[in-house]
């Protein structure tokens, strides 16, 4: 079965560099509104363990599509104007969330995420226009503006799938770990090659591993970072308070996620899902690694 048409026209979104100004302004003023914080984690969605947003849009969705059902259906008029409203309100976090995780996507994403925002305004704002309409009693417009916003924000969310399946914005980069790597223990490296205190990459079974050790205490985790593959042993080294036992964090390059380096939590967003952690042992000077649950 050969692809929608509408595919190509997205794919081409991805290089369409003419978008790049814009990202780069919106980028700007999103970040200057919403600084990195507590508040930028809870919207990135680090406290639930995957992103807000898409969690988010099923009110404004849901009430849209309901409000379309209604609208069909005789005697329904302010039902029907209830949801659209709803509809109209609930979009506003949905969108702040959207946003937050956008500005810290690779350009391919940005551009695509950029016209899947557009979309999502217009239908917003068609919406809006379609409850100015029901309150001034024009049902009959009003429900030809929600039937278009639904139309509009269709097509957002098509661009969204796209975003998330396609381009693998907002999923878990780090989850088929568990399924590559061997179960068992396997040899890392002699203990006393490894440099203390500092941040080293070593391979195990054709997989890039992070490894930080503390004396004869080495801590090893996946070196791709779960939120975009960032390769963590370019970053940077960080003793944090955030860190439940106060241990050193390590910062991903690329976007800045922060992790525990003794337990692989999030301590910062943007990344949400943790980082594999990697059980050692040291048999005869050679630390040993093994990673629970792994089925490769």
């Amino acid at each position: 079965m050969k692809p929608l048409p509408a595919l190509e026209l997205v794919t081409r979104f991805e290089d369409a560099e003419w978008l790049d100004p814009v990202a780069t302004s919106v980028r700007k003023a999103v970040r200057k509104i919403i600084p990195p914080g507590w508040m930028r984690d809870v919207l990135h969605g680090v406290p639930v363990g995957h992103p807000v947003h898409p969690l988010a849009v099923q009110v404004p969705m849901g009430a849209w599509i309901s409000a379309a059902v209604l609208d069909a259906v005789p005697g329904t008029e302010q039902a029907a104007k209830i949801l659209v409203g709803v509809g109209a309100l609930s979009a506003v976090p949905s969108a702040v969330a959207g946003f937050t995780d956008w500005t810290q996507l690779h350009p391919q994403q940005q551009r695509v995420g950029l016209v899947h925002a557009a979309a999502n305004i217009a239908a917003t704002t068609l919406y809006s226009a379609s409850l100015v309409q029901r309150a001034r009693g024009s049902h009959a417009s009003g429900k030809v503006l929600a039937y278009l916003g639904l139309a509009v924000v269709s097509g957002g969310g098509f661009l969204g799938g796209h975003l998330t399946y396609r381009q693998a914005a907002g999923v878990n980069h780090s989850e088929e770990i568990p399924h590559r790597f061997p179960s068992g223990w396997h040899a890392l490296a002699p203990l006393a090659e490894l440099p203390d205190g500092k941040l080293d990459k070593r391979v195990v079974a054709g997989l890039n591993l992070l490894v930080f050790r503390e004396g004869d205490n080495v801590s090893v985790l996946s070196d791709v970072c779960s939120h975009l593959s960032g390769p963590l042993h370019e970053g940077k080294l960080k003793s944090s308070n955030l860190a439940d036992d106060g241990g050193p964090c390590v910062v991903c390059p690329w976007h800045r996620s922060t992790f525990s380096l003794r337990t692989g939590e999030v301590m910062a967003g943007p990344a949400t899902a943790k980082q594999p952690r990697f059980d050692t042992r040291i048999t005869d000077g050679i630390v040993e690694v093994s990673l629970p649950g792994a089925d490769g």
